[in-house]
This record gives structure tokens, sequence and C-alpha cells, in this order.
């Protein structure tokens, strides 16, 4: 399903530890804790260590779950001296813990703690969890002590034996294909195996504004293939026209082009309500008004309007591909710099401020060119650009909220439904 989601589901993360300890894992756990928090399910994390680290979302330590905690390393120790009885009985204890912590949750993904052996009492609760089909897990595999030469011997033997296989009533997902390679040979077998890589939110990386985050999601517009934009007041100089032109062009030549227009009008020009309304009609006449957002006139879905005092242009520059300034006059251009200052690739007309600013380093077009050819040009020069195409990968492939609709999203309700006993299953409230 695409949008938002049409279930809300009660999630668990459970992991030895979760921020503010900083790890590798515990920044995922907050990635995945803010990710689902965002498309409305509950979630709450589980950790031996950390503390509350985001208003949204809850947080519950028992050291129990740790890696550090002395009972757990007692019997570890106790483990490796053959006496596995201490073991046994901090599992049954980790076991009655989760029964109850669990409950009336729809799913428990667990990170590492089915894969390393900081606390085998907590492995072997799980998998007697598993086994029993009380709850849906998904193991999410980010690491093995089983892929390295130097492991410890005692690795090899019971009951640490347990982390190197693959439980019925458990689901595995691996964090890249390599990795998928890896824990098959381990496991025996690819079964239960997905690949949901790490991720990145340009949300938080970007600090981006709740207006924009807000516009961003109501218009997919992490997904879109190419991103053009034109910082510009409502003004007949500003030649918008041309980009709505070259935007139908270069979907015409297969590249899947978006177009923000910021759009504020002039208020000292009352005729640009009158220009609004020919880009509209424009845009709509070329049959592309779904692909031409002008923000000043924005209408969110709840009917709310975008003001354009809320329009950040930083954050358009952000999520877009290029600069898009097809200006038929200007005294100067301070959208080049500020494109550069983020190294944003330009795209403009040939006018003297424009060249006195961009020299070597931007790509122009003549005004005289026709929009095919202007869109062969931004073709052929972002076809060089490997930084661009990079960013476009990483947007459209690593995203988090790409991650969420394509992979993540599709994999919950996969094991949920798989899960769902009506009648007895004893961890519903």
């Amino acid at each position: 399903m695409r949008g938002l989601t049409a279930m809300k589901y009660n999630v668990a993360l459970l992991h030895y530890s979760c921020p503010p300890v900083v790890g590798g894992v515990e920044e995922v756990i907050r990635q995945h804790a803010s990710l689902l928090t965002r498309y409305y399910h509950n979630v709450k994390v589980f950790a031996g260590d950390g503390g509350q680290f985001d208003t949204g979302t809850e947080v519950e330590i028992n050291p129990l779950l740790g890696s550090r905690n002395r009972e757990v390393l007692d019997v570890h120790q106790s483990g490796i001296e053959g006496r596995p009885e201490k073991m046994e009985a901090l599992t049954g204890r980790i076991y009655g813990y989760l029964l109850e912590a669990l409950r009336g949750f729809d799913l428990l993904i667990a990170h590492n703690v089915l894969t390393m052996p900081f606390n085998l009492p907590l492995s072997a609760a799980l998998h007697r969890i598993g086994r029993e089909g009380l709850i849906p897990i998904i193991s999410w595999n980010h690491d093995s002590p089983y892929f390295y030469q130097d492991y410890p011997e005692h690795l090899d033997l019971f009951p640490w034996l347990i982390l190197k296989r693959a439980y019925a009533g458990i689901h595995y997902v691996v964090i890249s294909e390599s990795r998928r390679e890896m824990f098959a040979r381990l496991y025996g077998n690819r079964k239960r195996l997905y690949v949901i890589p790490n991720g990145i939110d340009p949300i938080r990386f970007f600090f981006l504004d709740k207006s924009t985050v807000r516009f961003i999601q109501e218009q997919r517009l992490f997904e879109a293939e190419f991103l053009m934009v034109h910082p510009s007041r409502l003004h007949r100089r500003k030649n918008m026209e041309l980009s709505i032109r070259v935007t139908r062009c270069l979907r015409d030549l297969g590249l899947g082009a978006r177009l923000l227009i910021t759009g504020a009008h002039d208020p000292h020009e009352p005729k640009s309500l009158t220009y609004y309304r020919e880009l509209v009609d424009l845009a709509a006449e070329l049959g592309i008004e779904d692909h031409v957002m002008i923000m000043a006139e924005y209408i969110f879905e709840s009917g709310e309007t975008l003001p354009a005092d809320r329009i950040t242009i930083r954050d358009l520059y952000l999520i877009s591909d290029i600069l898009f300034l097809p200006s038929l006059q200007e005294g100067f251009g301070i959208p080049l710099l500020e494109s550069g200052m983020i190294k944003l690739p330009v795209v403009c007309s040939n006018i003297p401020p424009f060249r006195e600013i961009g020299g070597e380093d931007v790509c122009f077009f003549d005004l005289n060119d026709s929009p095919d050819q202007v869109a062969a040009k931004i073709l052929d020069f972002v076809g060089t650009l490997k930084p661009h195409r990079m960013f476009r990968r990483v947007i459209r492939e690593y995203a988090w909220d790409n991650i969420y609709h394509e992979r993540l999203f599709p994999l919950l309700e996969r094991v949920i439904g798989t899960y769902r006993k009506p009648d007895d299953w004893a961890f519903r409230a």
C-alpha cells in the first residue's frame, strides 16, 4: 500500500541498548522509531541500557536485556565452563518478563540480539517465544561473529550454537545483499531472509521545516526521478513558462521531471496573479499539472494553504537536482550564490549577471533555444555529474520513507498477517 498506512500497528523494538548510548545499531533504532511513528504506528523501545531519546517514543529499560549486566556475564561464564543451569534459569526470567512486557503488541523487531553473543539468555528466550508463536518476530540481522575468523571457540559449542541457526516462527531481515549471502551460508538456507538496507532520513539530516516535510510527504517528492527548483516571484521576466515547457520536454524524453516554483506573488505587482493563472493553465494544457507545483498557492490535503512566508527555499534546494533559472533579465542572481553554497548544480539563461556569477561552473542555455534544446542540454549536463547521480540514487533507494513504502511496511503486513490468530493469540490485549 502507498501513502498513509491503512493499518496502525503496535511495534516493539528491542536491542541491548538504545540512544543516548552511541552506536550504529542504536542509531538505526532511533531512525526506525522515528520512521514508524511518522506513519502513525505506536512504537516502544525495549533495551538494557539507554534512556528516553525522543518525546514521541516510549522507552523501557530492563538491565536483564543488556550486554554488560553482571548476571548475564556470570551465566555466560558458567556456560563456558559447562554449567548451563544458571543460563537456563535466567532465560526463564527474561522469557517471563517479555511475556508480560510485549502484551498487546502486534510485532517485535529484535536488532542483532538473535545473531550476536552478548546476551545468550535473551536470545534463547526469544527463540522460545518464536517457536511458541506468541508474537510475530523479525530478527534484524546486522552482523554475526561467525563471519570473522577470530571468533571465540566456545561459540561453536552448546548453547551458543543457537546463534548459527534460523528458527521457524522468526523472520529475518538482513541489511545488504552481501549479508544475505553470508547469513544464507550460516543458516544453510535463504528462506525468510529479506533484504532491507539501512537508510538515511533526509528530514532529520537536512533539518527540514515542518511545512516542507508536509509538502514532501503529500507530493511523494522523495520518490521523484528528477526535481528542478525555480525560486522566483511571479513576474514575467522570470520566464516561468519556459520552466514549464522544459519540464514537459524532459518528460517526453523519458525523464520523470517535476518542477518546483516558489511563486510568491510580487507585492508591488498586481499583475502577478494574472500571470499565476496563465502558468496554471499552461501546465494543464501541456498535461503536466500534477508535475508542476507553484508553492505559494499550494493547498494541503487538509484544505490549508501553504503561506508564502513558510516556503523555505533552502529546503527546496536541498531536495532538488538542479536550480533552473531562465530569467529574461536580472540585475544580479542571488539564487546562484545560494546554490553554490550547497553545491546544487545550476542551469540558467545566458544573461550578463549570470555569466558574471557562474563563469564556467554552471550550464548556460541561450534564450533563443527551444524548450527541446534546453531539455537536451539539461540531460547532457546532469549526465556528467556523478555527485548528482549519487544523490538521486541515495534518495531513491535509501531514504527511509522510500524504504518504508517499498520494503518495510509490506513486510510488516506479510509477517503480521501470517501470525494473526484472532481467538488464541496470547499477546493480544
